[in-house]
């Protein structure tokens, strides 16, 4: 057995990480007496043990102030949607007023494609990734549609080139040079979710700027997974859910950026009476006066019990930071990919790009053998309590998240994995 498979080495790498205290501020669920290994982050984040009591600040205030609860405290809920918007902010790489929690993924992409794609005869078309997350293709598809066009014609789906799956640069490059002079607009993804490859948001925005194109990203499998510099990136607009690495519990209240060269714009939008200028918001005038930044796009007042969990996440990642979770994400990842390359390649194929830019903490792992070995294998870690994702026809997605996961998680994986082909 190779030093790396062995108990000590994983656990001298836990007892070495500067992050380790964090994982005792999440509750692990368990499995026959003790803690699973946990690597689904990527599609549920654990509970923070802060968001009980943030949760319950909102219902005590409930209980003994009702309606008065809007304007007392700190955290009263006329403005408690702007408790998230600096930590948000610095999770993004944005300024402040670019960044507002509402919503949920998909309607804050609708509530984007809205003011953003404006197809006209000259320019009709909507770039996307080919194989996108189900819910992106729904809304990309009702947009066109909405606008009176076939999506067949009207929307662009970029087909991945390199083996496994995934998308060269290159790919990307000459989809828009192909089309660039009909493009509307791009939406593409920050980490795609069913590889786990990372794409560099700044180069597509400037590829998708040179042809024209109006460009947005879809993060949800980007945002606390990666830094991120929205901002800096150009991207005309983003979208993200909160409750994946953002760990701000099921269904949890979205994110969306709008880039501040649109905080006063003509663009068409749908508007709500909270995205009226809160100076005149109260007066109930008929006429429509946003607020300036992303906060103008907001429909309804914020759901402040679904905020409430957020507060809890966004105070772990500030005193984090998104630099040493990055460090420590690229060790973990890295220590899976070395433990599968020792001693499982007979088993497991990598399909996330090896270069470590191109991924975050996810790794997407085809089994090899096919489809019904590789749902034998993934009940089998169940069974263990390694619990990751599982992806037709044949992939495992492992997603080791530095704030709770260890070393010692991901060699447990591994070392399942090895039971497993020994017993067959």
């Amino acid at each position: 057995m190779t030093e790396i498979f062995a108990d000590a080495y994983a656990h001298a790498c836990d007892a070495v990480d500067p992050l380790r205290h964090f994982r005792e501020e999440f509750h692990l669920p368990l499995h026959a007496g003790g803690t699973q290994a946990y690597f689904v982050g990527n599609s549920l984040g654990l509970q923070p043990k802060g968001a009980r009591a943030h949760v319950e600040e909102v219902l005590d205030k409930w209980a003994t102030e009702a309606v008065e609860g809007h304007f007392t405290g700190q955290a009263q809920w006329m403005t408690y949607h702007e408790l998230v918007r600096d930590p948000l902010a610095r999770v993004v790489g944005a300024l402040p007023q670019e960044v507002v929690a509402m919503n949920s993924l998909t309607a804050n992409l609708h509530l984007m494609l809205v003011g953003f794609y404006r197809p006209t005869r000259e320019r009709p078309l909507l770039l996307m990734e080919a194989g996108a997350f189900p819910s992106d293709r729904y809304a990309l598809e009702s947009q066109v549609r909405f606008h009176g066009l076939d999506p067949a014609e009207a929307l662009i789906e970029v087909e991945p080139d390199v083996d496994g799956g995934t998308f060269s640069m290159a790919a990307i490059e000459r989809a828009i040079a192909e089309h660039g002079p009909r493009l509307a607009a791009i939406v593409w993804p920050g980490v795609q979710y069913r590889t786990g490859q990372a794409f560099d948001l700044g180069e597509i925005t400037r590829l998708g700027h040179a042809a024209g194109a109006v460009v947005g990203f879809d993060l949800a499998h980007a945002v606390g997974n990666l830094p991120l510099q929205l901002h800096d990136s150009g991207a005309d607009f983003a979208v993200w859910c909160h409750y994946k690495y953002l760990n701000s519990g099921p269904g949890a209240v979205a994110g969306c950026f709008v880039h501040e060269r649109h905080a006063r714009t003509a663009r068409p939008r749908f508007a709500g009476w909270w995205g009226n200028d809160a100076a005149v918001r109260f007066r109930m005038g008929p006429e429509f006066e946003p607020t300036p930044g992303a906060d103008g796009w907001q429909l309804s007042n914020p759901p402040i019990l679904g905020l409430a969990p957020l507060r809890a996440a966004l105070e772990q990642f500030d005193r984090a930071t998104m630099a040493a979770l990055r460090a420590k994400s690229e060790r973990l990842t890295g220590y899976l990919e070395q433990l599968i390359d020792a001693g499982l390649g007979d088993i497991l194929q990598v399909v996330t790009p090896r270069e470590v830019r191109q991924r975050g903490c996810q790794l997407s792992i085809r089994v090899i053998g096919g489809r019904e070995r590789g749902r034998d294998l993934f009940g089998f870690l169940a069974s263990r309590g390694v619990l990751g994702d599982w992806r037709e026809p044949d992939v495992i997605r492992i997603s080791p998240v530095p704030l709770y996961n260890t070393h010692a998680d991901v060699l447990r994986f591994a070392a399942s994995v090895r039971e497993w082909r020994d017993a067959r």
